[in-house]
C-alpha cells in the first residue's frame, strides 16, 4: 500500500491563504500523476487542482487563479497554495497519486475551515 503524508490543513478566516503540502514514496512519485480533490459534507468528492508527472496543470473553475499547484520532484512533494479563500472552500482536502484505475492512491485527508 502507498502511504501519502498530508499537511498543512486547519482554521483561516475568509481572504486568508493556506499552503498544504503531500509526500509521497520516491518510487512512485516521478510516474505519478498527482491531484488534490476535496470532499465538504454531503457532496460528492471533486478535483481541485491536478498536476501531470511533466508539469502540466489544471484547476476546477472555482479556484482558477486563487489556487496553484505544484511539485517538487526533488522532495517528492505536491503542494497546494491556496489564495483568497472562501467559506465554500470548506472541506476535507485529499492528495491523489494516480497512474491508472488500479494504481491510484489517496491521503487521510486533510480538513480546511474558512471562517470568521
Amino acid at each position: 500500500q502507498v502511504e501519502l503524508v498530508e499537511s498543512g490543513g486547519g482554521l483561516v478566516q475568509p481572504g486568508g491563504s493556506l499552503r498544504l503540502s503531500c509526500a509521497a514514496p520516491r518510487s512512485i512519485f516521478s510516474i505519478y500523476d498527482m491531484g488534490w480533490y476535496r470532499q465538504a459534507p454531503g457532496k460528492q468528492r471533486e478535483l481541485v487542482a491536478g498536476i501531470t508527472t511533466g508539469g502540466r496543470t489544471n484547476y476546477a473553475n472555482s479556484v482558477k487563479g486563487r489556487f496553484t499547484i505544484s511539485r517538487d520532484n526533488a522532495l517528492n512533494t505536491v503542494s497546494l497554495q491556496m489564495d483568497s479563500l472562501k467559506p465554500e472552500d470548506t472541506a476535507v482536502y485529499y492528495c491523489n497519486a494516480y497512474l491508472n484505475r488500479v494504481l491510484n492512491y489517496w491521503g487521510q485527508g486533510t480538513q480546511v475551515t474558512v471562517s470568521s
